[in-house]
């Protein structure tokens, strides 16, 4: 199965609804804690569903249970942690939520996580999609 990232910060609208739409991609699934915020711009989770549909017929779903907590956020982003410490407490999270149960029943074939980050290394859209990896075996991570 070939699971796709992607984060929308430093990409204007249309790179980046050219870039899921070259990829092949056919569902957003939305992973971040808050996809409401101003920040967002194109992709705040009401109008990102409708433009990914409108201009590419892309499907979107919201799994917030993918997302890192508020307090593991605050923690790294507010209080300046180490991305070590990011990552050990997130990979506990999605190990306690058994996101590879959520992710059996829910991902398909195409779909691709979102996030803000504009690259994987330091974001958690990275982490799902490696934790899926190792725990189901079967998938293909493409970072876009």
């Amino acid at each position: 199965m070939k699971l796709f990232t992607i984060g929308f910060t430093k990409k204007s609208a249309e790179e980046f609804f050219k870039c899921l739409q070259k990829a092949g991609v056919y569902r957003v699934v939305d992973i971040r804690l808050n996809n409401t915020s101003q920040l967002a711009g194109f992709a705040k989770a009401r109008d990102l569903k409708y433009f990914l549909h409108a201009i590419a017929g892309i499907d979107y779903v919201h799994i917030p249970d993918f997302a890192p907590t508020q307090d593991i956020f605050d923690d790294f982003k507010k209080k300046k942690g180490s991305w070590a410490e990011f990552e050990s407490k997130f990979e506990d999270l999605i190990a306690d939520r058994r996101i590879d149960e959520t992710a059996t029943k829910a991902l398909r074939e195409n779909d691709c996580l979102l996030c803000s980050e504009p690259t994987p290394e330091h974001c958690h859209r990275r982490l799902v999609a490696e934790y899926l990896q190792e725990q189901l075996g079967n998938i293909e991570v493409i970072h876009l």
